[in-house]
């Protein structure tokens, strides 16, 4: 299965009855879940092929891994946009504290492929929620210990933020890959 597959697609129900029940999301909705689907995408696609050494082996002086990047995109990008800030889930909100900030660490006991299935689990939530909530809703929740003044006022900034933030480790793991094995995801000219 390819990345994009795993990603599935939220605007194209399986069944009459899934159609019927899913919301219809405006262009800009639509606009923006592509363009952060594509981000996710590329996130996937660019380890594809690696082995568990590969993606356990910091190839930058930070010490950071490939799959460390990806549980921190699950869990503190995913996770904690969506159905932290956006949808207000309060288990979820109160299992902040007990995770602490260890999203970065995968331990050795943990298989790559656990960390993929995470991240891509919280995607599926993440836009179960994305289809659910208007563009202009206003976060259910708001850690302002976490930001101080700084906020982001509705779903619309959000997704953004997250786009950007995606793409921005996105171009990480293409750094992180060329120094591993030499492959570049988007390669214009030789």
């Amino acid at each position: 299965m390819g990345a994009a597959d795993a990603l599935g697609d939220p605007a194209s129900p399986k069944t009459t009855e899934e159609a019927m029940s899913q919301p219809i999301l405006g262009m800009e909705s639509t606009t923006l879940l592509s363009y952060l689907s594509a981000q996710r995408a590329h996130v996937l696609g660019i380890l594809e092929g690696l082995d568990e050494e590969a993606l356990r082996r910091p190839v930058l002086p930070s010490g950071w891994t490939c799959v460390g990047l990806v549980q921190h995109l699950a869990l503190d990008v995913e996770r904690f946009w969506f159905r932290c800030v956006v949808a207000g889930e309060q288990t979820v909100i109160d299992g902040l504290a007990e995770a602490g900030d260890n999203a970065w660490h995968v331990g050795a006991d943990v298989p790559a492929e656990v960390v993929f299935d995470l991240y891509r689990q919280e995607i599926d939530r993440a836009n179960a929620i994305i289809t659910a909530t208007p563009l202009d809703a206003a976060p259910a929740w708001w850690p302002p210990e976490l930001f101080g003044d700084w906020r982001l006022h509705d779903l619309r900034e959000i997704m953004l933020h997250v786009i950007t933030e995606t793409a921005c480790h996105a171009g990480h793991l293409d750094a992180a890959r060329e120094l591993i094995d030499g492959r570049r995801w988007l390669v214009l000219t030789e």
